[in-house]
């Protein structure tokens, strides 16, 4: 850790954390649990199965356009939202890498 007088050592950008881009399945298994819906609940209104519903809250499938259109219609969320929050998580795992 770089200290310099009179700086919060949080303070000095290399010493900062890096940020870990949030995938938009994240948001989406804290919106069900917010409105008290399960996964089998969200996966039978979107004509999905629960594996893979769960892919996607766990990160491992993206959220397509399709995808997104199947959780406005069931959540009432844009599908602007969804699709607007994994191109935002896609690029910033492509320019992290």
């Amino acid at each position: 850790m770089i200290t310099l007088p009179g700086i919060d050592p949080k303070m000095i950008a290399i010493n900062l954390t890096a940020f870990e881009p949030l995938h938009p399945g994240e948001v989406l298994r804290e919106e069900l649990a917010e409105r008290g819906i399960t996964q089998t609940q969200l996966a039978k209104r979107m004509g999905i199965s629960v594996s893979l519903l769960n892919e996607i809250i766990n990160g491992k499938r993206d959220i397509s356009a399709e995808y997104a259109l199947l959780l406005e219609a069931a959540l009432g969320i844009d599908a602007d939202f969804w699709l607007n929050m994994q191109r935002s998580y896609d690029i910033e795992i492509e320019s992290a890498g």
